[in-house]
């Protein structure tokens, strides 16, 4: 191995305990490739054993806590205990490899797609649509509805414990639920769930307890809870850097295992601000990376861009796209191929790189999403 990829390989240690043998994740990634009912299928499970033999861990597509909670067609599914044994071949898949295993837990909240839920209307902490063209208006969220959603958040992780894998990501990013409460945009209330910005908090904070109280009652090992956020909005009004500073303050003082950034570019300014160009993933290690490990993400495709990353004071990093194009991304690095690691996605080369076959449907025929050759 090269010695200057060094840092990239050592392991590293959560709060919670449980050690990864290096500083490589696999980021959480869309891949509709699921039975219809959230059953794990033998594609997926192919397609995330390649992927699980050089990363420190595998942090899995979002996982629905409830039927109605689904933004795409084919996602796993969390919500019941039928499904895991499904979830035990996952996660037993991935630690097969060497990999840590670790369930990304979510409901979409406005953003779920009615085709897909029976024609339910969303649901959100207000009666406020997404900017998003042909969103519909969601139902505003009761009571009764918030806090089965935070027990639904609870029980989806006594089910990954059940599982066996080794921890949970909250999904609070990307616009859905846990990220609705917390935007100005989505979340308009005036009770103790919304109007100032420590009440937007609420909910979120609520599906933390939720999670580590499952994990203190249920789980015999360590486990690890992460948390994804997105650092801003583009909507007006909508989360601004100084809010998700303000959270990231809160969040650090919870006792999670990790803050996940989830971001386009890990070097990306603002959304909001063009002349304000800071690394949105820097500004959250700078402020809280001595309170609680943050994971960066966002266009690392070579060794040398994960090791710059990692010189910038980052101690986790999670590939996307590169690993879904280059599965032994690791493996090339620890044996001096890494100028064999792919960066392009051969029209061919679907079956050598182990892509199901409706993620392989997108990667090719969404404009500009993947450098297709």
């Amino acid at each position: 191995m090269n010695p200057a990829y060094k840092p990239i390989v050592e392991p590293f240690t959560f709060p919670s305990g449980v050690q990864l043998k290096n500083r490589v994740l696999m980021a959480p990634m869309t891949n509709s490739s699921s039975l219809e009912d959230g059953g794990v299928s033998e594609q997926e499970l192919d397609y995330y054993r390649v992927r699980s033999g050089g990363v420190g861990a595998v942090i899995t597509a979002s996982s629905h806590v409830s039927p109605e909670g689904k933004a795409f067609i084919n996602e796993i599914g969390v919500y019941d205990d039928s499904l895991i044994p499904g979830l035990k071949k996952l996660s037993s898949t991935i630690q097969g490899q060497g990999a840590k295993a670790i369930l990304q837990i979510y409901h979409a909240g406005r953003m779920a797609s009615p085709e897909l839920t029976g024609g339910k209307q969303p649901i959100s902490p207000s009666a406020a649509a997404s900017e998003r063209p042909g969103s519909v208006v969601p139902r505003e969220m009761t009571e009764e509805n918030i806090k089965d959603m935070i027990k639904a958040f609870g029980e989806a992780t006594r089910r990954a414990i059940e599982a066996g894998f080794d921890g949970v990501e909250i999904q609070g990013s990307n616009t859905y639920l846990v990220q609705q409460f917390f935007s100005p945009h989505s979340n308009r209330r005036s009770d103790q769930w919304g109007g100032t910005i420590e009440k937007r908090m609420t909910f979120p904070l609520a599906i933390i307890d939720s999670v580590k109280q499952a994990v203190a009652v249920h789980a015999q090992n360590p486990f690890i809870v992460g948390y994804r956020l997105s650092p801003e909005e583009r909507e007006n009004p909508g989360i601004t850097m100084e809010d998700t500073l303000q959270l990231v303050d809160v969040l650090a003082r919870q006792k999670l295992d990790y803050l996940h950034v989830s971001v386009r570019g890990f070097w990306d300014g603002s959304m909001r601000d063009e002349t304000d160009t800071k690394s949105r993933v820097l500004l959250i290690q700078e402020r809280a990376g001595s309170r609680v490990p943050v994971i960066g993400v966002g266009e690392l495709s070579l060794p040398e861009d994960v090791n710059k990353a990692l010189n910038a004071g980052v101690p986790l990093l999670a590939l996307a796209h590169a690993i879904i194009m280059e599965p032994k991304w690791v493996e090339k690095v620890l044996n001096d191929q890494e100028n064999e690691i792919r960066t392009t996605l051969p029209r061919t080369a679907q079956k050598d790189l182990t892509i199901p076959d409706a993620l392989w449907n997108m990667l090719i025929n969404v404009p500009g999403w993947f450098p297709v050759v």
